[in-house]
């Protein structure tokens, strides 16, 4: 098979630096000018590089030490790393994208307890201690919960999560291929709008697309 332009283009936007997409166009004559074709950093970029890349629009920042340009050709910029969504909500009016917001605990104290869609994760004890949270409904574009999330949350006693598969050792749902998985506090009652007839379970079924079990995953499990 012959590459052409396109498909060179699209194997060397997963080339690891600059050297890369160097050595591709002195190795070969027909992929010159590949780098201009791009009109996004498929890499980060420093005064440099960026040169290389003459006609990126946008910009994506992949680590807070990246640096940033603006030069009058970059109209928008895609930030990778993790950003509280205070940050997010205080920027967002400038056009940016963010691909992974985390909720905190100071997000939580300042928003509130209803998650914003825009949120990836939920960080380290979030909402801990929140005597006042009964319910809480977790959406699909949470991928991620922090350690203790919902550490000694006494009042907490109905939880609802899109496509929830497994909650802890203690209760496990099996439905999609996706897995979530969160310790749950030992006041809760209702789980998708079910009740729990009990917490312990002596049969489960482990599907192909699970590749790791969690530390002490089978410890205390009755038999």
């Amino acid at each position: 098979m012959k590459l052409g332009y396109n498909e060179i283009m699209i194997e060397s936007k997963y080339f690891n630096n600059i050297d890369d997409f160097i050595n591709l166009e002195i190795g070969i004559k027909r992929f010159r000018g590949n780098m201009e074709r791009f009109h996004f950093n498929p890499i980060p970029l420093n005064e440099y590089s960026r040169r290389l890349f003459a006609n990126i629009e946008t910009l994506h920042i992949y680590n807070k030490e990246d640096e940033i340009f603006k030069d009058g050709k970059i109209f928008k910029q895609v930030i990778w790393y993790l950003v509280n969504y205070s940050i997010y909500f205080k920027e967002k009016e400038q056009g940016n994208i963010y691909k992974n917001i985390e909720y905190t605990k100071y997000d939580r104290n300042k928003y509130g307890n209803t998650i914003p869609s825009e949120v990836k994760s939920l960080g380290y004890k979030c909402f801990k201690e929140c005597s006042s949270l009964q319910s809480i409904n977790i959406p699909s574009s949470i991928n991620e919960l922090g350690y203790e999330c919902f550490d000694r949350r006494w009042s907490l006693t109905s939880i609802n999560i899109e496509n929830l598969q497994f909650i802890s050792k203690e209760r496990i749902f099996m439905n999609e291929p996706l897995l979530v998985s969160i310790k749950i506090p030992k006041t809760l009652q209702i789980i998708n709008g079910k009740n729990i007839e009990k917490k312990d379970i002596n049969e489960f079924i482990i599907p192909s697309s699970i590749t790791k079990l969690g530390d002490d995953f089978l410890k205390d499990v009755h038999h």
